[in-house]
């Protein structure tokens, strides 16, 4: 029996509505696919821009997608009412991939400074020493020359050059000496005080430079950062580094996020707030700080205390991370049940498999 006109024109409108389905789902799966490929561009632009921190976001969102997900699981305490969808995992992996975008905004000398003077600056250091030891050398050799021309010396010129070699080897020592304590208070090590108190005494020794003018040993400039008490950046260098988190909130702002996606601004935002309102760039106490946020800064910090691949410091062991990160949480700057999760149901495995 034939199908009626009226069927085919139902048949005909299912399968215009199937066709349209069908072509809007490909059409989302290739805009996922853009979308993905957009991200992880941008997580290689900033490794290239700082190859330092190479894997760093990746590590960074698959831990804080992992404590989400055990937050899910578990919903005790005061989170026990908070729970993730797969759409919101997803914003939570995005915003851990693009957390640290800004850093292209930071100039790459401050972004990748593995000592507190710069490698052009301590080699001015250098030469400057090579310089002082040349000019003692002269002194003494002009000693010597003296002594010849003066004839009533001149039968113990012998014996008396000896005395000037000693002279002159002890200073040059002192200048190595001086040099190689220099040479250690630019690794970035926490500055002790006695070590200090020496680059203090250093810095106000003088000498002469080629026009006879009195200089220092070490500028201001060189003495100040050398004193940095611990890590490399000092106070200007430290609030451009910091500046990269406003970099990524500007940039993520621009994007136009679908509606489940809307938060990735905010949470890249906050994730350097501290639970006391003593974080930055905000400022905000921890009633103000999204849960991602908070997730997102016991895995950075974790990653970066771990992490085998940055310049200026050597890799914390596991359990040294943690219980520096125990500080913070008693210090009320990390949140104490997010971390307590992280460490119980061993969070952190995530990223030692891929290391």
């Amino acid at each position: 029996m034939p199908f009626s006109e009226k069927t085919f024109g139902l048949i005909n409108s299912l399968a215009s509505q199937a066709a349209v389905s069908i072509e809007n789902s490909l059409l989302y799966q290739n805009i996922q696919n853009l979308f993905d490929g957009f991200v992880k561009a941008s997580v290689l632009t900033i490794e290239q821009r700082d190859p330092t921190t190479c894997g760093h976001s990746e590590r960074v969102s698959s831990l804080t997608v992992g404590l989400a997900v055990v937050v899910d699981r578990i919903a005790s305490g005061k989170y026990k009412d908070i729970s993730f969808s797969n759409e919101q995992l997803k914003e939570i992996r995005y915003a851990g991939l693009l957390h640290d975008f800004g850093k292209i905004g930071v100039r790459e000398n401050v972004l990748v400074k593995a000592n507190k003077l710069y490698p052009e600056e301590i080699k001015y250091v250098r030469s400057r020493f090579d310089f002082i030891k040349k000019s003692l050398e002269c002194k003494y050799l002009e000693k010597k020359l003296s002594m010849v021309h003066d004839k009533k010396k001149v039968d113990d010129c012998l014996e008396r050059f000896k005395e000037i070699d000693n002279e002159l080897r002890e200073e040059l020592s002192k200048l190595d000496a001086y040099l190689e304590r220099i040479e250690k208070a630019n690794i970035p090590t926490i500055l002790e005080d006695d070590l200090f108190g020496e680059l203090r005494n250093i810095s106000e020794k003088v000498y002469q430079d080629y026009s006879g003018a009195e200089c220092n040993y070490l500028t201001p400039y060189e003495f100040n950062l050398l004193s940095i008490k611990k890590g490399t950046l000092d106070e200007k260098e430290r609030h451009e580094i910091e500046s990269h988190v406003v970099h990524s909130y500007e940039f993520l702002k621009k994007i136009p996020w679908t509606k489940e996606f809307e938060n990735i601004p905010d949470i890249a935002h906050a994730h350097h707030e501290k639970l006391n309102g003593e974080g930055y760039p905000l400022g905000i106490d921890t009633d103000k700080i999204p849960i991602q946020s908070k997730m997102m800064a016991i895995t950075d910090i974790y990653d970066a205390l771990t992490a085998q691949d940055r310049p200026y410091k050597k890799a914390v062991p596991h359990n040294k991370a943690l219980e520096i990160i125990g500080y913070d949480v008693k210090g009320n700057l990390i949140d104490s049940d997010l971390f307590d999760m992280f460490v119980k149901e061993k969070v952190y495995e995530i990223v030692h498999e891929d290391r």
